[in-house]
């Protein structure tokens, strides 16, 4: 990758090739995975020195302090839902580029890209590089993505993704050859390349080979209406819609670049995914990657969960496993011959009540918006009592900021209106005019209504419930009423955009180990996903046709500072508007944070070779365990696997 001066004063400065991540032309070795060699042999599949790409992503394993691999093996876990096949493409974090560990951003599927004063990227893919059926990969897909899908008039309605838009105009690309992508925008885009990284990527490709038979364009007219018909779709553009689904990974017919496609038709209640024979990396001998051939995911009811881990039924499990269940799952490890690992949560809360600023119901919005209101509700909160009774003193009190891995952090801000003081929040509450009582000790708005505060969350597990019980009961004795309930999560997310909740339950920032170059959008009513304030986010989203602008004006001020950020080339003013943004968000406190540093447990069997022992837990950016690379984890010999040498982090 060629890096030009300007960007390194850019967020790009950390999009760099070295370390475990670096590119190598490598030679492959002779030896196929021992599961592919029928099908070499019957000419179903060219040998690995035909399948790979000409220069495949070289993993250095000793830079990462791992092991070489050995093939074979299925890695069993357990998902509580069907839908959550999607989390294999997180789990496998194929990326044209993607972040490494330590939060840099570097090429994988690309084989390298150039970048121009952070305006201009040009990427060059790997020659050879080859889908998952066999297919070339090249710029067509690209081209199939931007002419026929994005700025299709029928299948491109709501516009173009708001990553490609910089003040609303989109980028000019060009094709240059097969394996040559430019775009570029008239003024620098900083949010493109953390897009193309991220968990649920904006994904500028299709496999065009595969979509075009679902496209009005492409299909002869006779064909395509019976495919609508045979899958009960309304239209071709439906039709469409529903095979280009990469990320809720639900079609087995859907090529992909992934470690490992899925091969089991929905609806079914186990899902078995087979190594890509395409996959374009290589270790450092040149062995195809992933190690382990199989994964077969189990589904299974959340509560189930844990006593399934307990008794060996999985061999990599995370998902529906807390904190709570850490002494339980610790029990078992010599009897069901697994490890149980604590990682560090990447997010900046565990626990947050988001009071929606933009709720219909008008005298509860005129309470919420004060900000008097909303740090009366924190005060009162005992953390403490909350840290020690739910996550057994394994948690830190505090609100939700950045946290201390993150070079932005500052204590005060973390326990900005997060200490436990009933006293200032009863005289908060009484200067807001709220003096007035039930006889069951509630406070009374001006007009008379009862303060009876509903707070609405997903329910999917008991840590929830309990929290806000014990929230409840603190309350209460400043004179409001909470009243709780669970809601199916889609159905939440619906009444959000409706404006029907007055608060909501989630977790915190998504990256608590920010560093100055990432994007402090998450500060600013920048998303409709955003449960504080999502009718502004959505006008932000899409550029003032939705939604309303907002009216308070710290929250016009942190769009402001946001759009400053992403103007300047300048760390230092980087540097500046991100503290400037922490400090007016704890002090506004559109966020409750409860507590933060609650590990995540994983259980992993003894067997399950090049796992870190540590490493931050983190949506985004990180992909969970994607960014620790699981194409490298393989499954070791039942002899050997209680001799493997440690990973480090």
């Amino acid at each position: 990758m060629r890096i030009g001066p300007s960007l390194l004063r850019l967020l790009l400065p950390t999009l760099v090739v070295m370390g475990s991540w670096s590119i190598v032309a490598a030679a492959p070795a002779d030896g196929e995975p021992p599961i592919l060699s029928d099908e070499v042999a019957r000419g179903d599949i060219p040998p690995m020195r035909d399948r790979l790409p000409q220069d495949p992503l070289r993993t250095d394993l000793a830079a990462m302090g791992r092991q070489t691999g050995r093939y074979g093996g299925t890695l069993r876990t357990i998902e509580p839902q069907a839908r959550d096949t999607r989390r294999m493409v997180v789990f496998g974090y194929a990326r044209l580029v993607g972040y490494t560990p330590d939060g840099r951003i570097v090429p994988d599927v690309a084989q390298s890209v150039d970048v121009v004063d952070g305006r201009i990227f040009t990427f060059h893919l790997r020659r050879g590089h080859r889908w998952s059926d066999g297919e070339p990969f090249t710029s067509e897909d690209f081209r199939y993505y931007w002419e026929d899908v994005a700025n299709d008039p029928q299948l491109g309605k709501s516009g173009l993704p708001r990553q490609l838009l910089v003040h609303g105009a989109g980028p000019t690309v060009t094709f240059l050859d097969a394996w040559t992508i430019r775009y570029e925008w008239a003024e620098a885009n900083p949010d493109f390349m953390p897009a193309l990284a991220a968990s649920l990527p904006l994904e500028i490709f299709r496999p065009a080979h595969y979509l075009r038979q679902f496209h009005k364009r492409y299909a002869g007219a006779a064909e395509l209406q019976r495919r609508i018909e045979a899958e009960g779709q309304r239209n071709w553009q439906a039709l469409h819609f529903k095979h280009d689904q990469s990320y809720k990974n639900t079609d087995p017919d859907l090529p992909s670049l992934q470690p490992w496609v899925l091969v089991t038709q929905p609806p079914a209640d186990r899902f078995l995914f087979r190594r890509n024979p395409y996959f374009h990396r290589v270790d450092a001998e040149g062995r195809q990657l992933p190690y382990i051939d199989e994964v077969a995911m189990e589904i299974a009811s959340a509560g189930l969960i844990p006593a399934m881990t307990s008794s060996g039924q999985t061999d990599l499990q995370s998902t529906a496993l807390t904190i709570a269940n850490y002494a339980f799952l610790k029990a078992a490890e010599g009897r069901s011959n697994y490890k149980v690992l604590r990682w560090p949560s990447g997010r900046g809360s565990r626990m947050v009540l988001f009071p929606n600023l933009n709720t219909g119901d008008a005298d509860w919005r005129t309470l919420l918006q004060a900000s008097d209101f909303r740090r009366a509700l924190s005060l009162a909160i005992n953390r403490e009592d909350i840290a020690q009774a739910i996550y057994y003193g394994l948690a830190r009190p505090a609100g939700d900021t950045v946290l201390p891995a993150s070079p932005l952090f500052t204590e005060a801000l973390a326990t900005r209106w997060a200490r436990f003081d009933p006293d200032e929040a009863n005289r908060l509450l009484d200067g807001l005019g709220l003096q007035a009582r039930d006889g069951s000790g509630t406070r009374l708005m001006p007009n008379g209504r009862a303060l009876d505060l509903v707070v609405e969350f997903a329910g999917e597990d008991g840590e929830q419930t309990d929290v806000l019980q014990l929230v409840a009961e603190d309350w209460r004795r400043i004179g409001v009423r909470m009243l709780f309930k669970a809601v199916e999560r889609d159905t939440l997310a619906s009444r959000l955009a409706a404006g029907s909740p007055l608060v909501t339950v989630g977790s915190g920032l998504e990256n608590g180990a920010a560093r100055a170059e990432d994007s402090p959008a998450a500060l600013a009513p920048t998303d409709s996903s955003q449960a504080s304030w999502p009718t502004w986010g959505l006008n932000h989203e899409s550029g003032g046709k939705l939604g309303v602008q907002p009216t308070l004006a710290f929250a016009r001020e942190q769009l402001d500072r946001n759009e400053a950020w992403r103007r300047t080339l300048d760390d230092a003013e980087k540097r500046r508007i991100w503290d400037e943004m922490l400090r007016v968000d704890a002090d506004e406190l559109p966020r409750i944070g409860i507590v933060s540093d609650v590990d995540q447990i994983i259980v992993a069997t003894r067997r399950l070779q090049n796992l870190p022992q540590t490493g931050r837990w983190n949506f985004e950016p990180g992909a969970y365990l994607g960014s620790y690379r699981p194409d490298t984890f393989f499954l070791a010999d039942e002899t050997t696997s209680a001799a493997a040498a440690p990973v480090r982090p």
